[in-house]
């Protein structure tokens, strides 16, 4: 204790001496190296002046004066050989690694088969679609991840009409904000424009022939009938990630089979009577629905004869009501709603159903709760993200109710293994 005092008495000595140091007169010194003297005529005092922080580091190998990579021209034939061999007719390049295009080029079409069918440029730095004019076999074009503003170089001018032959144009993950150019594609069966800046939907009122449309990741708020009306022939319709706040436009779409239009505005499931019997797939996770705009005339109260998934997740739900007379279903995914007590679960009881995801919701903290989930619906052999057998028979529980501690789960099914076996082994004996 004695020595404890002593150094406790050195240390507050030395942080005195230390104070009284610092509010003495520093010493006028000469500053050395990277320090120059700056004179304050104002106030005739010297003062240190440090000079600029080494940058040198930010320049990632380069100098301030180094281009962007943006602002490289980098054509395709730069990137990769290309032939123009008639035989090819198929041409990839992929940006993820490696360097990346930054022009198509106007003069692509010297360079590449001249029955080139399939054109893939993704992830790349490309601006501006051009040279695509005279490609008259062209039946994909891929411009998959680029900085695209604008859809362009369809109509192909003198050359012919590259759109014109187009199945399949993929062009997400750009900034175009006006998809009306896709007009001149009339026999495309599959469109994908997910992840860009569209407000409206436009251009696809003549596509008759179009079987896929993904418009997800947009700014869209209303599902135009003027313009989906004319897609007799459309299968599946992926809007999610918008700002819709109603289903609409559906009433011509008679062989529809997927329709998403999760992460929008929606409070009602509703008009989709054109689809009571061709709805394989309706995915309507993270909106506003409840219970009574899950039960519209015009939605799921219809008797949907092939609807198999349901996704209603992240919604407002209090019970499963809504779903009790769909029989067709096998999936159903409510999981992130407020469904409280196995009473609420009780009214799809009578479906068979393979898997349901209820987790999030306060029932999934009952006693047992994917034993009476299994006793309620024995046809089920996926509860949440886990498949109903293995350790979940012999009463263990899932990994997320085991804290996910997968080595302690193993050693689980290693006892019910060796439990098993001693039977086995007796006999064998015997």
């Amino acid at each position: 204790i004695t020595q404890l005092a002593w150094a406790i008495r050195m240390f507050l000595n030395n942080r005195i001496t230390m104070s009284s140091d610092d509010q003495k007169e520093p010493p006028t010194a000469s500053v050395q190296a990277d320090n120059t003297i700056a004179s304050d005529d104002e106030n005739n005092k010297k003062q240190a002046v440090l000079s600029p922080l080494p940058l040198e580091w930010t320049k990632m190998g380069g100098t301030i004066d180094d281009p962007s990579p943006v602002d490289i021209v980098r054509y395709p034939w730069e990137v990769m050989e290309i032939s123009p061999n008639p035989e090819e007719t198929h041409l990839t390049i992929v940006g993820t690694a490696g360097q990346k295009i930054t022009r198509m080029g106007s003069n692509l079409k010297d360079y590449v088969s001249p029955n080139l069918t399939h054109l893939v440029f993704r992830s790349h730095l490309i601006r501006t679609m051009e040279g695509l004019a005279g490609m008259k076999n062209l039946e994909l074009l891929e411009l998959y991840d680029n900085m695209i503003d604008e859809l362009q170089d369809l109509d192909g001018g003198e050359g012919g009409l590259p759109g014109a032959g187009l199945k399949v144009l993929d062009i997400s993950y750009n900034v175009i904000r006006d998809m009306t150019p896709v007009s001149l594609c009339p026999n495309l069966t599959e469109l994908y424009i997910a992840q860009n800046k569209i407000k409206s939907i436009s251009g696809l009122r003549h596509l008759k022939n179009l079987r896929k449309i993904d418009l997800g990741a947009n700014r869209i708020r209303v599902m135009e009938e003027e313009e989906l009306s004319g897609l007799e022939n459309l299968e599946e319709l992926w809007l999610g990630k918008n700002k819709i706040e109603k289903i609409a436009g559906l009433s011509k779409l008679t062989k529809l089979r997927r329709l998403d239009v999760q992460s929008n505005r929606l409070t009602k499931i509703e008009n989709l009577a054109a689809q009571v019997d061709t709805l394989e797939e309706l995915y309507l996770a993270h909106n506003g629905i409840d219970n009574e705009g899950a039960k519209r005339e015009t939605g799921l109260a219809l008797p949907f004869t092939k609807l198999d998934t349901l996704d209603l997740s992240r919604n407002r739900l209090t019970d499963t009501s809504p779903f009790a007379h769909l029989k067709s279903l096998s999936e159903l995914w409510i999981s992130g709603n407020d469904i409280k007590a196995f009473e609420d679960v009780e009214p799809i009881a009578g479906l068979e159903l393979e898997g349901i995801y209820l987790e999030y919701n306060p029932v999934d903290k009952e006693f047992e709760y994917r034993k009476k989930l299994k006793e309620m619906i024995p046809s089920l052999n996926q509860i949440d993200a886990n498949l109903i057998g293995g350790l979940a028979q012999h009463g263990y529980g899932s990994a997320r109710s085991s804290g996910g501690n997968l080595v302690e789960r193993m050693r689980q099914l290693q006892d019910v293994v060796i439990q098993k076996a001693v039977p086995e082994t007796s006999e064998e004996n015997d």
